[in-house]
C-alpha cells in the first residue's frame, strides 16, 4: 500500500511539472456577433440572394448592366386618385399629376405590392433579444419610400420604426418604391441608398445597398403592338362620320394584324391627334420568378394648354398605367415641336463605341430660327440615361414633326435587325414625270372622290408639274431629308442598303409659306373651296386647321405632305404596315402611288394595307400615325440586347 501511495504521489508531481513546462494552449475565441448585411436584387434575376454572394458584390454601385432597380410607382392600381373635387369640378393639372400609388404611405393591395423592389436583411442568427435595428434612407430620401413586411401586412418605415431581434434573426423583408421618375439629375439622379443599422450589446454594425429608379423609356418598332389608341369624334356631321369610319377601319386592321386588345378611344376632348398629346412609355424591373414587372407610363406632351392630355389621368391611368407630365414650360418654347409626333425612337443599336440597348429618341428642331422642344422635356428624356435624344432638322416642315418623313422598320436577319424608312420626294416626282412622258399628263392628280362639303381636287399631272412650287419644294425637301439621313447614318452606322425609300411629295401651301400647328379638330371646308391648282390645294390644306404663324425673315419654306405621306403610317405587326390611302393618279386602272409605295414596303418584307385619312387627317397636315398611338410589348430587359 505504501508503495502504491508513493507511486501516486510521484505521478501527481510529474503531472504538475509537465503542466508547468508544457506550452500554453489558448482558450477557444468567442464567436463574433453577427454583422448587419442588407441585400437587393443586384444581378436583376428576380430574387434577393441572402445565402450566397451573387447579390453582395457591387451592391453599393450601379451601372446600366448591373445594380438593383426600383420602380417609380406612378400608377394607380386601385383607381383611388380623384379627377374632380368634392363639388364635381375638374381638378387642376398639378393636382391630377400629384396623385398615384407612391403619393401615400400605404401599399394599395397586391398589385401595388408587386411594384415594390424587394430588399432583404441576411438573417442574424444568435442575436440576443435586446438587439434592435433601424432602416434609414441615407441617399435620395425625399424621393424614396420603404415598407417592411410584417404579420399584418406592409408597414411604412419611418423615423420611429424599429426592427425587433426576432425580425433580424429571421431576416427582414422590405419593399421599396420611388415617388417619381428622374426629371433633372441636378435635383435627383435616381439613386436611393438604404442603410440597415443593428445595435446589440453596446456594439453597432451597419450595411448599405444602392438602388436606382428604372428609366422611363419610349417604345421602338422591334416591340410588338399590344393595343391601339385613337380619338373617336362624337356627333353626326360629315366630319364626325368620316372620323368614326376611320376608327372602325383601324380597329379592323389591328385585329387582322393580331392585335387582340380592344381599341382604346379617347372621346372627351375631341382632339383627333392621338399621337401628339401623349407618348406611351414604360418603366420595368425584374419581378419574382424572373418575369418583368412593368408600369406603363403615359408621357403627356409639354403643352399645358392642351386639354386632351387630361384624359390620360381621367380615363387611362389605373392598374399598371401611370401618367407623367413636365412643368415649367415657357410660352416662348415652340408649341408644335412639343407634340409627341415629334418624338420617335430608333430601335436598339451599338455603333462607334456607344450602345443604346433600349433604342434612342429622335426629335425635330427648327435650325432656321433655333426653336427646340421644351427644355424641361429634353432634360427629362436625357436624364433617364439610356435614350439620349438626337435632334434632326425639321425646319422645312409646316408642323415640324419627325414622323412626317422618317420611320424605323423591323428587318430580321440584317446587321441591326431594323431599317430606316424615309420619304423620297425625288421618287414622287419621277412617278409624275414618267406618267407625263407616257402621255398621261391630263390625268387628274388625285383620285379621291368629292363630296358636297369637300369637293375633290381638280388639278392634273401637267398642272402639278407646271406649278411654280412643286418641283422646287420637293427638290428642297429631298435635300433636307438626305441631310437628316446622313445624321442618322453617322450616328447608327446604317448603310444605304438598310434604307427604305418610299415615294412621297410635299407642298408648301401658300406662296410665302406659313407655319402651322395641329389643333384638336379640323375646321371643315365649305363647298366653295374647290382646288383648281397646286396652290389652291395647298391653301385647302392650310384652311383645314386653325391658327398658324407667318414665316419670318430667314426662315425656311415649310411644307406638308401633298400626296398622303406613306411613311406617316402605323406598324401593326412585325410584318404588317398600315399606310394612308394614297388617292394618287389612276392610270390603266392602277393608282401609281399606291403601286410604288406597296412595292417599296414589300421589298422591305412588309405586307401593306391602306386606310382612308384624306378628310380626317391628311387635310390637317397629318396622317394615320398622327391620329393614332400604340402600346407596345415591354417584356424585354432594357439593359440587354
Amino acid at each position: 500500500m505504501r508503495t502504491t501511495s508513493h507511486i501516486r504521489r510521484a505521478t501527481l508531481a510529474l503531472s504538475v511539472i509537465s503542466a508547468i513546462l508544457a506550452p500554453t494552449t489558448p482558450a477557444l475565441a468567442a464567436e463574433p456577433p453577427p454583422r448587419a448585411d442588407l441585400r437587393a436584387d443586384v444581378d436583376r434575376d428576380g430574387r434577393v440572394d441572402v445565402a450566397g454572394a451573387t447579390d453582395d458584390a457591387g451592391e453599393d454601385t450601379w451601372t446600366p448592366a448591373r445594380g438593383a432597380v426600383v420602380l417609380p410607382n406612378v400608377d394607380d392600381d386601385t383607381k383611388r386618385c380623384p379627377t374632380t373635387d368634392p363639388r364635381g369640378r375638374p381638378l387642376p393639372d398639378a393636382r391630377l399629376a400629384a396623385c398615384n400609388d407612391a403619393s401615400d404611405t400605404q401599399v394599395n393591395g397586391t398589385p401595388d405590392a408587386a411594384d415594390l423592389a424587394r430588399v432583404r436583411s441576411v438573417p442574424m442568427k444568435g442575436l440576443p433579444s435586446s438587439a434592435v435595428g433601424t432602416l434609414r434612407v441615407v441617399g435620395g430620401a425625399k424621393n424614396t419610400r420603404v415598407f417592411v413586411r410584417r404579420a399584418g401586412g406592409w408597414a411604412w418605415v419611418n423615423a420611429t420604426t424599429r426592427l425587433t431581434a426576432a425580425e433580424l434573426r429571421a431576416g427582414a423583408e422590405f419593399g421599396v418604391e420611388v415617388t417619381d421618375v428622374v426629371r433633372d439629375p441636378a435635383l435627383w439622379g435616381g439613386r436611393s441608398v438604404l442603410r440597415l443599422t443593428v445595435t446589440s450589446g453596446g456594439r453597432t454594425t451597419s450595411d448599405d445597398v444602392t438602388l436606382r429608379a428604372a428609366p422611363l423609356l419610349t417604345h421602338h418598332h422591334l416591340q410588338s403592338a399590344r393595343q391601339m389608341l385613337v380619338t373617336k369624334v362624337t356627333g353626326t356631321d360629315d366630319f364626325a362620320r368620316r372620323q368614326q369610319a376611320f376608327v372602325r377601319g383601324l380597329e379592323a386592321e389591328a385585329r387582322a394584324a393580331g392585335v387582340t386588345a380592344p381599341l382604346f378611344t379617347f372621346d372627351r376632348y375631341q382632339d383627333i391627334w392621338a399621337q401628339d398629346f401623349v407618348e406611351p412609355g414604360y418603366v420595368s424591373m425584374t419581378g419574382p420568378g424572373g418575369h418583368r414587372q412593368v408600369i406603363r407610363v403615359m408621357l403627356r406632351s409639354a403643352q399645358p394648354d392642351r386639354e386632351s392630355g387630361r384624359e390620360l389621368f381621367e380615363r387611362l391611368r389605373g392598374k399598371g398605367i401611370g401618367v407623367v407630365q413636365v412643368s415649367g414650360v415657357r410660352e416662348s418654347e415652340e408649341w408644335t415641336l412639343n407634340s409627341m409626333g415629334n418624338l420617335e425612337t430608333i430601335p436598339p443599336y451599338t455603333h462607334a463605341g456607344r450602345s443604346f440597348p433600349a433604342g434612342r429618341i429622335i426629335m425635330g428642331e427648327r435650325k432656321d430660327d433655333g426653336s427646340k422642344p421644351a427644355r424641361a422635356m429634353r432634360t427629362l428624356l436625357q436624364a433617364q440615361g439610356f435614350q439620349d435624344p438626337l435632334l434632326l432638322d425639321t425646319s422645312w416642315l409646316h408642323v415640324g414633326h419627325v414622323d412626317e418623313f422618317v420611320q424605323f422598320l423591323p428587318a430580321p436577319g440584317t446587321p441591326r435587325g431594323w431599317r430606316i424608312g424615309v420619304a423620297d420626294p425625288e421618287a414622287g416626282l419621277r412617278l409624275l414625270r414618267d406618267a407625263q412622258k407616257a402621255g398621261h399628263g391630263g390625268t387628274r392628280m388625285f383620285s379621291v372622290p368629292g363630296a358636297k362639303d369637300l369637293p375633290a381636287p381638280r388639278e392634273t399631272i401637267d398642272q402639278a408639274l407646271a406649278s411654280k412650287w412643286l418641283v422646287a419644294d420637293n427638290t428642297m425637301a429631298a435635300q433636307r431629308i438626305r441631310a437628316n439621313l446622313e445624321v442618322l447614318k453617322r450616328e447608327t452606322g446604317v448603310t444605304d442598303a438598310e434604307v427604305v425609300r418610299v415615294p412621297a411629295l410635299y407642298t408648301r401651301g401658300t406662296e410665302h409659306g406659313e407655319r402651322g400647328d395641329r389643333v384638336p379638330r379640323l375646321t371643315r371646308l365649305g363647298a366653295g373651296n374647290v382646288p383648281e391648282s397646286v396652290s389652291e390645294y395647298g391653301q385647302q390644306k392650310r384652311l383645314a386647321r386653325e391658327g398658324g404663324r407667318a414665316t419670318g425673315p430667314g426662315q425656311s419654306v415649310m411644307t406638308s405632305a401633298y400626296v398622303p405621306g406613306a411613311v406617316n403610317g402605323v406598324l401593326l405587326g412585325q410584318d404588317r404596315y398600315l399606310a394612308p390611302k394614297q388617292w394618287g393618279p389612276v392610270i390603266g386602272g392602277e393608282d401609281v402611288f399606291t403601286a410604288a409605295v406597296t412595292a417599296a414596303y414589300v421589298r422591305a418584307g412588309l405586307k401593306v394595307s391602306y386606310i382612308d385619312d384624306w378628310a380626317t387627317y391628311h387635310l390637317g397636315m397629318g396622317e394615320v400615325h398622327c391620329g393614332t398611338n400604340t402600346l407596345r410589348d415591354a417584356s424585354a430587359a432594357w439593359w440587354q440586347r
